[in-house]
């Protein structure tokens, strides 16, 4: 019998956007599975209420949740450390590993990587946040010599609408974002039904397109020994960052 591949993946509670696409995407792949644990979190903003969404005590309950199902890496699918601080998920995976034994990695530090090995040097930057969120967001992304030179945001604050932006708003976003022709261009938030259009607007725009979603699910794949470039349809991503 051949070995499984499990893919841990902790969500958010209000999220309907990246379980479907994360088990869309590992589907295709034989072998390979998701499997989900969620906590909660159903507002993104500064105020305090939101911030303690975010406390690595509630995190890691959910991972130990996902250690029981033996995966074999456990993933933060989600962008909180791009506003609170990439050293925050440093930290978390740290701690995840701790409490279970197994790796860990989350969508911010993927993306991190990714514009590491590709050597972007500017940034477009889409997502569903309010400005102040935003602007920390690119605060942290110049304070890695990763400008932002353009962004698009929506200033929603419940997390659960997020997942009902519609497909062809991220599409307007994504081309207003490329006018300014950024190295690469994120859709930060895991709860945008983005993933699926990244090889559509790569076409289209001719700029890289790294979804939250998929970063995360690109390093998994790495972590657990499955080739990305097995992946086909869901972006330059998986055909080209080694």
């Amino acid at each position: 019998m051949s070995q499984r591949k499990l893919i841990g993946v902790l969500t958010p509670s209000s999220n309907t956007a990246l379980e479907p696409l994360t088990s869309a995407m590992v589907g295709s792949l034989p072998g390979v599975s998701a499997h989900f644990s969620r906590f909660t979190v159903t507002e993104i903003s500064m105020r305090d209420q939101s911030l303690n969404q975010f406390d690595d005590s509630k995190i890691l309950e959910a991972a130990r949740l996902l250690a029981d199902a033996r995966v074999d890496v456990i993933c933060w699918s989600g962008t909180s450390a791009s506003w609170l601080g990439f050293e925050r998920d440093r930290q978390l995976c740290a701690r995840i590993t701790e409490a279970t034994g197994i790796p860990a990695t989350t969508s911010v530090l993927a993306l991190n990587e990714i514009l590491a090995a590709q050597g972007a040097r500017s940034l477009g930057l889409v997502s569903p946040y309010v400005e102040e969120v935003q602007r920390l967001i690119m605060a942290n992304y110049a304070g890695i010599g990763v400008p932002c030179v353009s962004e698009q945001h929506l200033s929603i604050t419940v997390n659960y609408d997020f997942g009902e932006v519609e497909p062809e708003t991220l599409r307007r976003m994504l081309r207003e974002a490329a006018q300014a022709r950024p190295e690469a261009m994120t859709i930060m938030c895991t709860n945008l039904r983005g993933a699926q259009l990244v090889d559509e607007m790569e076409r289209e725009l001719g700029i890289p397109i790294y979804d939250s979603v998929a970063t995360v699910v690109w390093r998994a794949l790495k972590t657990v020994g499955v080739d990305p470039r097995e992946l086909k349809g869901w972006g330059r991503l998986f055909q080209e960052v080694a």
